[in-house]
């Protein structure tokens, strides 16, 4: 899998039209870099542009103020990954066919079983998603998002809406992929015990319009991030960091 050598992020302003005339700004003031095979999570609350973002540094949202270079190339010149929040799986397809749509042209999607039996479904490669849970149906997406061979893989807050011990798996699930096949990974979420479980850097958004106004660093050795005094003690750091910018 091909590495991004950077991400160049300038985001000087976005805006959308506001409902009673006139423009809205969205985001301002955004502007940050990314290693190759770093994991940076985008931490900000709700509204504040963070799925903006997303779509603005996947190229599929050009009408703003500033620029997005991946590896010195626009957005989609790279071969970009892409996990929303809902699943997207194509109903009338099997779980296989699913992962196998996103293979890069030539692939062999021999590759395929081995990332479904990654997220613990290998027993359901020839399943429709009707048949699937919410969080079943996100590991499929997960499998999916890497059989691009993302040089970049963007997470909008992917594993929202479902309970805590399900979520912990899926992250689990997240890093031993990520792990085996790395790339950068720009991870949005709300949550900031997530940020600090995942993350090797954080970036803070304000409430909207969404500035930059914080950058942590998450020095903590992952198999020490099974502790929950760390990750509390990471999270004290993130909350002190976000209120006193």
């Amino acid at each position: 899998m091909a590495e991004v050598s950077r991400l160049e992020v300038e985001i000087v302003e976005k805006q959308f039209p506001a409902p009673s005339g006139g423009r809205r700004t969205v985001l301002r003031d955004v502007a940050f870099e990314m290693r190759a095979g770093e994991l940076v999570v985008v931490l900000g609350p709700s509204g504040c542009g963070k799925t903006t973002l997303l779509n603005i540094v996947a190229g599929l949202d050009r009408d703003f103020t500033g620029s997005v270079r991946l590896a010195g190339k626009p957005p989609d010149t790279a071969r970009i990954g892409y996990v929303f929040q809902s699943p997207r799986l194509l109903p009338w397809r099997t779980v296989f066919e699913n992962v196998a749509l996103a293979l890069p042209s030539g692939r062999d999607p021999a590759v395929v079983p081995s990332l479904i039996a990654e997220v613990g479904l290998a027993e359901f490669a020839d399943a429709y998603p009707a048949r699937l849970s919410l969080g079943m149906a996100r590991r499929v997406s997960l499998a999916r998002a890497f059989a691009v061979e993302p040089e970049l893989l963007l997470m909008d807050e992917p594993f929202v809406s479902i309970d805590e011990p399900t979520a912990v798996r899926l992250r689990q699930q997240l890093l031993a992929l990520w792990a085996s096949r790395p790339t950068a990974v720009l991870f949005v979420t709300h949550s900031t015990r997530e940020a600090a479980e995942l993350a090797d850097r954080i970036f803070i958004l304000s409430s909207s319009p969404g500035r930059l106004i914080a950058e942590v660093a998450v020095p903590l050795a992952r198999e020490r991030r099974a502790d929950p005094s760390e990750i509390d003690r990471i999270c004290r750091d993130i909350e002190a960091r976000a209120a006193d910018p």
